[in-house]
């Protein structure tokens, strides 16, 4: 919490703090751990700011005699599904192979259903991304009554960034192999990578 440990434990001893404790940042660590060996550690720090902003920093440590990895970065699953997005960045489908045949602009897509490949695949890769902004305008809350559409942006820190935003996992995507096979759309899922091969 601002750059210091104030020793906070953990649950359920933490419910002894209140809703009235401030900090102007706080840093949130959590260390994933593979299951096969060789074992190896990925951390993950989120760190909230009092300005509403989270940064995510995230560290794979890498141990001697894995495979490669195809990606690396971070899944995030929103509970219903996205209206359009934007983004700065590369236009259309790129690839770390196709991205020379694209061009540099700030571009909106209508829909963020999958490329209507004949055999459904892993699709919709955006590389060297300065930010993207995923817009929905619903939402699981029942007691909500207004239909504003909401924003999520993402934004590069220090590199540019590929995304992509579908209905579907890869799994899901990779398990199919009719269109017709894939299950109703009814949340986005956004993968922001750090690295694609």
């Amino acid at each position: 919490v601002d750059g210091k440990d104030l020793g906070y434990p953990c649950a359920p001893v933490n419910n002894v703090f209140s809703a009235e404790e401030y900090a102007k940042e706080v840093s949130i660590t959590f260390t994933y751990e593979t299951i096969v060996p060789p074992v190896n550690t990925v951390d993950v720090i989120y760190t909230v700011r009092e300005t509403g902003t989270l940064n995510v920093l995230v560290h794979y440590h890498g141990v001697e005699g894995l495979p490669q990895l195809p990606v690396f970065g971070l899944r995030f699953i929103m509970p219903t599904q996205a209206d359009k997005y934007r983004y700065e960045g590369l236009s259309g489908e790129t690839y770390p192979d196709r991205m020379a045949g694209a061009k540099k602009g700030v571009w909106e897509e209508d829909s963020i259903a999958p490329t209507p490949y004949i055999v459904p695949q892993d699709c919709g890769m955006h590389m060297n991304t300065e930010w993207a902004e995923i817009y929905r305008h619903t939402c699981l809350d029942n007691t909500r009554k207004t239909v504003e559409s909401q924003a999520l942006k993402i934004c590069m820190e220090n590199e540019k960034f590929a995304f992509s935003c579908l209905p579907y996992t890869a799994s899901e995507l990779e398990n199919a192999t009719h269109q017709e096979e894939l299950p109703p759309a009814r949340r986005t899922v956004l993968c922001i990578y750090g690295a694609v091969r």
